[in-house]
């Protein structure tokens, strides 16, 4: 694969999943680029429990998959201080952050690049562990993609993901739905399609990754509070314009768009504390070795 330098927007190799493409290099990866800080505090405290749980050692090789802005392949970098970290997405806003993080932050033993995992030619076995915060979940054919990813890691190579339980688990979601389902018409969720929830049921979880090659899959409960913002006026910014809830806002006429706003407010208000706003959330610490 080429080299993307910064801001490089030359062809790519193959993206079999072209919806989650369009996705992250549409509004939703603006957003996320344009928020970077704000979504790196609200996962912040997810990512340790991720670190724990890959057990990177020093010398080894590690594959960020959705790495995004690159914060969790940064961290993963500097536990293999003398080994290398690569982080894949398929986001150039993000990727463009990534890199410049990475420089930033003076690590010469990381890099990123523009891959579809489902489908990149990863040279076969040569990563020790795979890692991801909240990056799985979006793959158009999963058995596929983890088939691929294992393919990738050397002989009982590992891999240590975050996903989300449930959305009624998650306090953040039910917080955010609630406030607007008053308003406007809340979609049902396909639990099984690309998508945050879609590796919410363990057993799938665990059936997906047996069938892609792994075993000794362990999925473990791992819960946090999130971070929506500082103050209710840096959440209300934040949240107003995340996917979900700028979608169902889309097409409102103003006085319903305004009404549902103020339910949000009042929501974000009542989580307010000296912290910040921080709500609920609950998520699945996964890990399996290549079989």
């Amino acid at each position: 694969m080429p080299d993307m330098t910064p801001g490089s927007k030359c062809p790519s190799p193959d993206v079999a999943n072209t919806e989650q493409d369009e996705v992250w290099n549409g509004d939703d990866g603006r957003h996320w680029a344009a928020n970077r800080e704000r979504y790196d505090a609200m996962l912040a405290r997810y990512t340790p429990h991720l670190l724990e749980a890959a057990e990177i050692s020093p010398r080894e090789r590690v594959l960020d998959i959705g790495c995004g802005a690159g914060v969790t392949t940064c961290a993963a970098a500097r536990t293999a201080r003398s080994g290398e970290a690569l982080g894949v997405d398929l986001s150039w806003p993000l990727l463009d952050q990534a890199r410049e993080r990475a420089e930033r932050e003076g690590q010469d033993n990381v890099r990123f690049e523009r891959a579809d995992a489902q489908v990149h030619s990863f040279p076969e076995a040569s990563f020790d562990v795979a890692i991801s915060r909240f990056g799985v979940m979006f793959f158009a054919d999963p058995v596929a993609a983890f088939t691929n990813i294992a393919r990738s890691l050397a002989p009982r190579g590992r891999v240590a993901f975050l996903c989300w339980q449930q959305p009624m688990e998650n306090e953040w979601i039910v917080t955010l739905g609630a406030a607007l389902a008053a308003h406007v018409e809340i979609p049902t969720m396909d639990e099984d399609g690309p998508g945050p929830f879609s590796l919410a049921e363990p057993e799938r979880a665990r059936s997906l990754l047996e069938e892609a090659g792994f075993d000794e899959v362990a999925i473990d409960p791992a819960q946090e509070p999130v971070s929506l913002g500082a103050d209710v006026a840096e959440a209300m910014a934040f949240t107003e314009d995340m996917g979900p809830v700028r979608y169902l806002l889309a097409e409102v006429d103003p006085a319903t768009r305004a009404r549902a706003l103020g339910s949000l407010r009042e929501a974000l208000t009542s989580h307010a504390t000296e912290d910040g706003v921080r709500v609920g959330s609950a998520a699945w610490l996964v890990t399996a070795r290549r079989a």
